[in-house]
């Protein structure tokens, strides 16, 4: 299971650190962090990320990267995912964990429960997904951070929700409700094959730019949503009750709040209208 940088253990598991910690997000340090790693001064630290993380990188492709962000925005290539109409696949690289929403809207995590009305700030929506299934993918530094469509279907608006900027680290998760806290973006997709999904994007520490690829219109699925800009984050989703099915071999790694790895495209559930065989 992913593990948490010493950094975010001590901005929030200590009592300087959390000093600290509302320090930067008080005094919007985002804004200083977003020039400089905009910036050409930061192409130093392509070479020192992807060897921290583990990133395969040949001293071309670290020189054809003029800034850090255009690192951390880089393409992956084509696409390789399931195309099985009922198959639901990962719309990216991450940590998948599934938490059960119940009766009254609240689906619990690290400790805290947390409210479809909060989370969405949209108390009637919220209210269709009751008793429904709440799938949480959270990136790490070193995974690619684009998102595609997960079915063929119709995108409504984004809504875009301001918000602090905390990390999505276990450390931080246990001390916060850093999914109702942090700044997002939910967009609601009539799929083809899992009914009405809410999708949201969640913002991490310190930079949390979330860039959309359109505002509305149809969608294929695994073609590019949108991508995270600059630091790793968090993917929502939410289902209807009954309209999804985990497959089997998943289900004991997920139990409890437990995670499990999966790439972008890979088939993670099933809608009800064809069972989860593999």
């Amino acid at each position: 299971m992913n593990g948490n940088s010493s950094a975010v253990r001590f901005l929030y598991r200590t009592r300087l650190g959390r000093w600290i910690l509302a320090l930067i997000l008080r005094t919007r340090a985002d804004r200083i962090a977003v020039r400089f790693l905009r910036s050409r001064w930061s192409r130093p630290m392509v070479g020192w990320y992807a060897k921290r993380h583990g990133i395969p990188l040949t001293r071309e492709q670290r020189q054809s990267y003029a800034t850090f962000r255009d690192f951390f925005a880089r393409e992956r290539g084509e696409l390789m995912f399931d195309p099985a109409p009922h198959h639901l696949i990962s719309p990216c690289d991450g940590w998948l964990s599934h938490h059960r929403i119940r009766a009254d809207s609240s689906f619990p995590i690290k400790g805290f429960s947390y409210r479809l009305e909060d989370l969405l700030q949209d108390p009637d929506l919220g209210q269709r997904y009751h008793g429904g299934d709440c799938l949480i993918l959270r990136l790490e530094a070193s995974d690619y951070h684009h998102y595609c469509y997960i079915d063929d279907g119709f995108q409504g608006k984004n809504n875009f929700i301001p918000g602090t900027l905390h990390s999505v680290q276990d450390a931080a998760c246990s001390v916060f409700p850093v999914y109702t806290l942090n700044r997002r973006m939910w967009t609601l997709l009539a799929t083809e094959h899992f009914g009405p999904v809410v999708q949201t994007e969640v913002g991490a520490l310190v930079v949390g730019g979330i860039v959309p690829q359109r505002e509305s219109g149809r969608f294929r699925k695994g073609s590019e949503m949108g991508r995270f800009e600059l630091a790793g984050s968090t993917i929502v989703l939410l289902f209807e009750r009954g309209r999804i099915q985990l497959l089997p071999r998943l289900i004991p790694s997920l139990l409890d709040g437990g995670e499990i790895r999966v790439r972008q495209g890979m088939w993670i559930a099933s809608g009800t209208g064809e069972a989860a065989h593999e």
